[in-house]
């Protein structure tokens, strides 16, 4: 009887069903297959939140982007499962082509959705080209991809010594777990704050070809031909130098393509714990202008149109203490100082840097008219939903919410129904709540949305909105009171017509 685990002749080529001939001790084989397996593993679910993240920024909604990436991903990880059995006579060189594929894919993937996105323009929904397209590619060449890692890497260790199936797939498992573990913590508190997204997404994928050409190469060499080992050592080394060479040339690509999506009239560009923030402009009379991850947010032009309308409506009636949420350009709290009868104005604002900008950078401290140092300004940095929670009650005689648009953030739960009951907590009695609700022209279900949350949360309601510079754009407002509905001037009318019927957002239920 043969024996199929015997050591094969030389000369003899490599075949799937005898075991490799390693270099080291069955042992430290398997040690060594399992340690790929937890650096592979690491590194795919960096690259998964990376694909997530990077779109969050560029397109918001940051629930249909993790919908998108993670299921289209799952799904070609199961198709690639299913492809890499047609591999498993060449476990080893298949395996080695898909760390270098993966890593190449991978680690430019960032780079290539941020240049697609800057230099296209597009920032369209799924069926309108441009980056969301290129993120739905990408998602399924990194799933076939790390779908066919898992069944090449039982075959490779199986080869080193035969064992029940079970116990093989549990120490895959097991070592795959712990590697996505890994991985899922270093990308939000190691690659992102320290490296930033484009190069995190870099090293990330050199550190995925040295794994898995070091474990090819290293250890299933024989496995081999001479120019099959020369084949894959020339990949991987080409595969490095371009991620090599794009590290060297990051700071150059983020400079054009924030050319690209701002202009050349970048001032600052600011990467926060939060959030990208760009100015431009704001000297030798430009207007200034404030983006938020690639948005919008503050237009020179036309910015005084918005903050008088967002403000001054709720400060009719008593307005000793003010609640900003929001807010950290100063901009509404230079309203707020406008009015006489002010005794303090707290800003909750989540992101710090944004403050320290508004208070130091000369343009924009300016245009908020130095808001920051008057001394009835005091500002915390908190997340407006926690803060709430812990608001003393029946305080405030206003509340300002000036938030992003709902629906464009992943802070929908500031737009909640939970939310505007923890206003309507901190009002004093007589007191106003005053919310942006985005526009409303183009986007009239979810400003009504905005309103039915308002008034489910027990109070009463009066519309309004305010046109933009051009005739296309306009801000839509809820002003709003627990007693009874609060006036609004005469030359400020709701938006007809009023949509009826539709439900409230809650915390489990976000309608926008």
């Amino acid at each position: 009887m043969i024996d199929p685990y015997a050591p094969a002749p030389p000369g003899t080529p490599p075949s799937w069903r005898t075991p490799a001939r390693i270099p080291v001790r069955q042992a430290t084989g398997r040690f060594l297959v399992l340690a790929g397996v937890f650096v592979c593993a690491a590194c795919g679910l960096v690259y998964e939140l990376e694909l997530v993240a990077l779109a969050s920024y560029l397109t918001g909604d940051s629930v249909t982007q993790a919908s998108v990436v993670l299921s289209v991903m799952v799904f070609a990880m199961g198709i690639g499962s299913l492809a890499a059995k047609r591999l498993r006579r060449h476990a080893a060189a298949a395996f080695g082509a898909v760390e270098a594929a993966l890593a190449l894919v991978g680690g430019c993937s960032a780079m290539a959705l941020y240049a697609v996105f800057a230099w296209s323009g597009d920032w369209g929904g799924l069926c309108a080209g441009g980056p969301r397209w290129l993120l739905v590619a990408f998602s399924l060449a990194i799933g076939l991809l790390i779908g066919a890692e898992i069944p090449l890497l039982m075959e490779l260790i199986q080869r080193i010594r035969r064992q029940d199936a079970g116990g093989a797939v549990a120490d895959l498992f097991a070592a795959d777990y712990v590697g996505a573990l890994v991985g899922g913590l270093a990308f939000p508190f190691i690659l992102l704050p320290f490296l930033g997204q484009l190069t995190g997404a870099l090293l990330t994928g050199a550190v995925n070809v040295i794994a898995g050409g070091a474990l090819v190469l290293g250890l299933f060499r024989r496995d081999l031909t001479r120019r099959a080992r020369r084949l894959m050592l020339v990949a991987n080394l080409a595969v490095l130098g371009i991620l090599a060479g794009a590290a060297v040339l990051v700071d150059d690509f983020e400079r054009a393509a924030r050319q690209a999506v701002y202009g050349r009239d970048v001032r600052v560009a600011l990467q926060t714990d939060v959030q990208e923030v760009v100015l431009t402009g704001g000297t030798d009379g430009r207007p200034l202008d404030l983006f938020i991850d690639g948005r919008l947010r503050v237009s020179g032009d036309d910015e005084r149109r918005y903050h008088e309308a967002l403000v001054h409506p709720a400060m009719n009636g008593p307005h000793a203490r003010v609640l900003i949420l929001g807010g950290g350009d100063g901009l509404a709290a230079r309203e707020v100082l406008r009015h006489p009868g002010v005794r303090r104005v707290d800003v909750v604002e989540l992101d710090a840097e944004m403050v320290r900008l508004a208070g130091r950078d000369p343009a924009l401290s300016a245009l908020n008219g130095h808001a920051y140092d008057d001394p009835r300004v005091h500002v915390t940095t908190a997340d407006a939903f926690r803060w709430l929670r812990g608001a003393p009650t029946a305080v405030y005689d206003v509340v300002i919410s000036d938030l992003p648009d709902p629906g464009i953030t992943a802070g929908t739960k500031l737009y909640s129904q939970e939310f505007y009951g923890l206003a309507r907590r901190a009002l004093a009695d007589g007191g106003r709540l005053i919310v942006h609700a985005g526009p409303v022209t183009s986007r009239p279900r979810v400003f009504w949305t905005v309103d039915t949350t308002i008034r489910a949360a027990g109070l009463h309601t009066a519309p309004y909105r305010v046109a933009g510079r051009d005739s296309t754009s306009d801000w839509g407002f809820v002003l709003a009171a627990s007693e009874s509905t609060p006036p609004l001037d005469p030359d400020r009318r709701a938006p007809t017509p009023r949509l009826t019927g539709l439900p409230p957002s809650t915390l489990m239920h976000p309608r926008y």
